[in-house]
């Protein structure tokens, strides 16, 4: 999801790479989930993501967005999965437990092992930045941002990012010329069908870079 702002007005300034240290760590945040409510459909699912929770839960993406876990909206010209928000006075998480706890905390979203970091893409790459006005803990410690985001610098993992960004925002081009059109439909269709729904065989990223490649000659034509 971009964000219509300066990285002036909501980060520290300065970029930062898996091997930097980076005041994001919250000491399992001390039973605070305010990170975890009142986020409508801001906490945006990618491909890898969703195979990741189907993956732990032993359930698919169809199953989740009926049991009102995920929601599907309309982001940046495309229809994408997110967390959902339930009902109630906290707009917590629907993945939150009984003891505000994240339930999902081995597979969480992408998104969620960032928090406070979030990513600056620009010419095919990204790197990360810290958040200063979103987490409400003020006594964050420094840790490495590997260490952090509970992933491994693993570059096959890094390129699909980059690679996924990148076809959201072709996509997202070619839909906002016609919005309403057939090829926006089609497109959107794809994501969903192509990416989300449809299955990895064998190793995700193989697959993803196939899927990536037949849709870029046959939709997208580059």
């Amino acid at each position: 999801m971009k964000r219509k702002q300066s990285l002036e007005e909501f980060t520290d300034g300065r970029f930062y790479d898996y091997n930097d240290m980076v005041k994001a760590d919250t000491r399992d945040c001390a039973g605070c989930h305010k990170c975890c409510t009142g986020m409508g459909n801001s906490v945006v699912l990618d491909p890898f993501d969703v195979n990741r929770l189907q993956r732990g839960l032993g359930v698919n993406l169809e199953a989740l967005i009926n049991a009102g876990k995920i929601e599907l909206s309309m982001i940046d010209g495309c229809i994408l999965p997110s967390l959902k928000m339930a009902s109630g006075e906290e707009e917590a998480c629907a993945f939150l437990n009984s003891e505000g706890r994240c339930s999902i905390h081995p597979y969480r979203p992408g998104i969620c092992r960032l928090f406070p970091l979030g990513r600056v893409y620009e010419n095919g790459d990204y790197r990360f930045v810290l958040q200063t006005g979103e987490c409400v803990k003020t006594d964050r410690t420094k840790i490495k941002v590997h260490k952090w985001i509970d992933s491994p610098a693993d570059p096959r993992y890094h390129d699909f990012l980059c690679k996924w960004n990148q076809l959201l925002s072709d996509i997202e081009a070619e839909v906002t010329k016609e919005p309403n059109g057939e090829k926006a439909k089609t497109l959107n269709m794809v994501i969903l069908q192509y990416f989300y729904l449809g299955t990895y065989e064998g190793d995700f990223f193989d697959a993803f870079n196939q899927k990536e490649a037949n849709i870029r000659k046959i939709i997208l034509q580059a």
